[in-house]
């Protein structure tokens, strides 16, 4: 079969493969619309970093190196069933949670497999990635999506880790949450939030970035801090209260300081965002107002509830589809546009 591999910086090529064999406990799928990540183009421009080996590595788990099916966010339909599978059959569209874990550690053992030692992703530390025609995944990892289009699913992976981050924030009905940074796990986050029933107030620089979170209608309030005092609109709209959940969806140490004095009292801060260094903590604020604050990284047990918000329409996908585009053209047409045009993209699907 044809599959796009990473073969190391700025180096991704059309490779003929071998079809993934099936094995008890799993599926085999036939692939239909993968995802550009953020993560696809560190490592496309940058270089391999951990989870993925590098050369002359291979992964903890999977005992693969270089090279290795690209892509990590992606659906398709089931074709073939392994022995011991129950609740998915031939024919059945799902979309895939690419988890590579140990079952061993502790994190493991307390069912927050997100947190594995040894945590790998399918399409970056090998067993196959969404680039190619056919994968072979553990039949745990492949959630059904019943009539959500393929290419919607191929956006549930992105949605999981924002889920799972405004989960975690304690997001309820009648909270004001201030999402930092208008990409497109801030704006999936900013849908999420917005089906809890919360009200939802987005702060981001670009233009573009702006419309769409209105355009797409998962935020109540967009504001422009190049022009905005954001904190001040924020206590303006909270009536001096600031806000529940501050989420920094950017890794930009300026939002982190404007989230912190947004937050009320006891507030908390979620952290979704990879930061490239170390950003500086304003402590004595965190102090005074006794600011909760705390990470989230990718999803567990998120997936399903996930893809039930968009079964029953509080959240809608298709409006964050920014872009279809051929595998042949994914270095021209994705990450080099992502790179250069990232304020006019949201989402890019790729189809082999």
């Amino acid at each position: 079969m044809k599959a796009l591999r990473y073969h190391g910086t700025q180096d991704v090529r059309i490779d003929e493969i071998p079809q993934p064999e099936l094995r008890p406990g799993t599926v085999k799928i036939k692939l239909a619309w993968n995802g550009i990540c953020g993560s696809d183009l560190h490592l496309f421009f940058e270089g391999p970093i951990p989870p993925m080996p590098g050369p002359g590595q291979v992964h903890p788990l999977t005992h693969e190196g270089l090279p290795v099916v690209f892509g990590h966010e992606f659906s398709g339909t089931v074709v073939e069933v392994g022995t011991g599978v129950d609740g998915l059959a031939v024919g059945d569209n799902v979309a895939v949670e690419p988890m590579i874990v140990d079952d061993s550690c502790e994190a493991c053992k307390q069912g927050e497999y997100n947190c594995c030692a040894q945590m790998g992703f399918i399409g970056i530390s090998g067993g196959g990635g969404g680039l190619g025609e056919y994968i072979v995944v553990e039949s745990r990892w492949a959630h059904p999506v019943g009539d959500i289009p393929l290419d919607q699913a191929a956006m549930i992976e992105p949605l999981s880790v924002s889920y799972h981050a405004v989960k975690y924030a304690g997001v309820k009905q009648g909270d004001t949450v201030l999402i930092g940074g208008a990409g497109p796990i801030g704006l999936f986050a900013a849908a999420v939030a917005s089906a809890f029933g919360a009200t939802v107030i987005i702060s981001e620089l670009s233009a573009a970035r702006r419309q769409k979170a209105l355009d797409t209608g998962v935020a109540d309030h967009v504001l422009d801090p190049a022009y905005d005092d954001a904190v001040a609109k924020v206590m303006e709209l909270t009536g001096g209260k600031g806000v529940d959940v501050a989420i920094d969806a950017a890794g930009v140490q300026a939002v982190l300081d404007t989230l912190c004095k947004a937050l009320k009292v006891r507030g908390t801060l979620q952290l979704v965002a990879l930061y490239g260094s170390a950003p500086v903590y304003d402590i004595n604020t965190i102090l005074f107002k006794e600011l909760r604050i705390q990470g989230s990284i990718g999803y567990a047990h998120d997936h399903a509830p996930a893809i039930k918000l968009v079964q029953e329409g509080k959240v809608n996908l298709a409006p964050l589809i920014t872009g279809k585009i051929d595998a042949r053209d994914i270095v021209a047409k994705g990450y080099e546009e992502l790179r250069d045009h990232a304020d006019r993209q949201v989402k890019i699907l790729v189809h082999l």
